[in-house]
């Protein structure tokens, strides 16, 4: 095999895992309620397969399907972007990233504002809109940082690009990236900048994720040190700190990332491109828009025959997510503890039920083997079950 794309869509559950409860998940399942809105019109992953796999009984299953799916486990302790990445890329995280619901405590606070000369404001888990929303002016007479956390392993800065502009908001993310170490570690340190008056205050496309180093190799690092190509697109770059990738491009939405892929559907490369679709995430998981959820699932699938017409023999696309984050669930604005999809097409792939695999690790361990490169990895390959 020559190519493999591998396109997360960011938060795509497909229902909730045994152990949901254990993370304040109840009754979850992001697909289920977008399917709910009467506005989900998914034919082409339909035909993919993907109302056959395991468990996804609210959709119609296909009698020929086009390829071969599965459901996928988190083996990982957490619900969040960073883990869900590192597992589908080959790591297992058996301890959460530390989270903050009561806020930062001080001795994470005092050095920061110490470096920066910078007072916080918020300093507490708050939606991201909301957050700007009731400090925002504050913020803009102040000049203080409104620094604040989720339900996932998040340090985040928001920030007015008119007070601060984007590269020194950039470089206050760096200073907090450096010193979140050890029990402080936190998967991300993200730069949310906004723009507009109080009233009316709208988030950018200039967010910047500064993520913690994997603690271990993997597939992306697998591909570089066999010479092969790992091109990441949208937000793979920061996710992995930038480790294991020999070529990125970040994206301004889905629409953006979509035409990404179908510029590297045209590169004669060898290896990996991983995508990275988060308008589902951020734009309509975490707002909690079902509909809104329901119509980019459409878009993305009128697209995906455009890009399959320009995959070669040994092309294999994967479609996959990271973990949920259900738009009707009323309880939290934050990801939820789910399974999620993985349908596998391209024309030597075959029609096969690979049921419920215990990893998402399961991906790295069938494209490294696909691509005939070593890791080490708990993933189990389904390679011989697809081709």
């Amino acid at each position: 095999m020559k190519r493999v794309f591998l396109f997360v869509l960011d938060s795509c559950g497909i229902g909730q895992m045994p152990d949901a409860a254990d993370f304040g998940d109840v009754n979850v399942n992001t697909l289920k309620s977008c399917a709910a809105t009467g506005k989900l019109n998914i034919p082409n992953m339909l035909k993919a397969g993907l109302g056959n796999i395991d468990g996804v009984d609210y959709l119609p299953g296909e009698e020929n399907p086009a390829g071969s799916y599965a459901r996928l486990q988190e083996a990982s302790m957490g619900k969040d972007t960073t883990i869900g990445h590192w597992e589908i890329a080959g790591i297992v995280s058996p301890d959460p990233l530390p989270t903050y619901p009561q806020g930062f405590p001080k001795e994470v606070t005092e050095p920061f504002c110490a470096a920066t000369g910078r007072g916080i404001l918020a300093n507490a888990p708050w939606s991201g809109t909301a957050v700007i929303e009731k400090y925002g002016k504050q913020h803009m007479e102040t000049g203080d940082l409104i620094v604040y956390t989720s339900a996932d392993s998040v340090f985040q800065i928001a920030a007015h690009e008119d007070i601060v502009p984007p590269e020194q908001l950039y470089e206050y993310c760096r200073i907090a990236r450096q010193q979140l170490q050890g029990k402080h570690g936190v998967g991300r340190v993200i730069a949310r900048p906004f723009v507009g008056e109080p009233g009316n205050f709208k988030r950018t496309a200039n967010r910047h994720d500064f993520s913690l180093e994997p603690p271990k190799k993997t597939l992306l690092d697998a591909l570089c040190d066999a010479g092969m190509d790992s091109i990441a697109v949208g937000k793979i770059y920061d996710i992995f700190a930038g480790r294991g990738t020999t070529e990125h491009v970040y994206n301004k939405s889905n629409a953006d990332g979509m035409a990404h892929a179908l510029h590297y559907a045209d590169v004669p490369f060898h290896g990996l491109c991983f995508v990275n679709l988060v308008d589902f995430d951020m734009n309509f998981g975490h707002r909690r828009d079902p509909e809104g959820y329901a119509q980019a699932l459409n878009a993305f699938d009128a697209w995906l025959p455009s890009f399959m017409e320009k995959m070669g023999e040994e092309d294999i696309v994967m479609i996959t997510a990271d973990h949920g984050c259900d738009p009707a669930y009323e309880k939290t604005t934050d990801h939820t503890r789910e399974y999620v999809p993985l349908l596998i097409l391209g024309k030597q792939v075959k029609t096969n039920n690979l049921g419920t695999r215990t990893s998402f690790a399961d991906i790295a361990a069938t494209v490294a083997q696909l691509l005939g490169v070593h890791l080490d990895t708990p993933g189990e390959s389904f390679w011989e079950g697809i081709v």
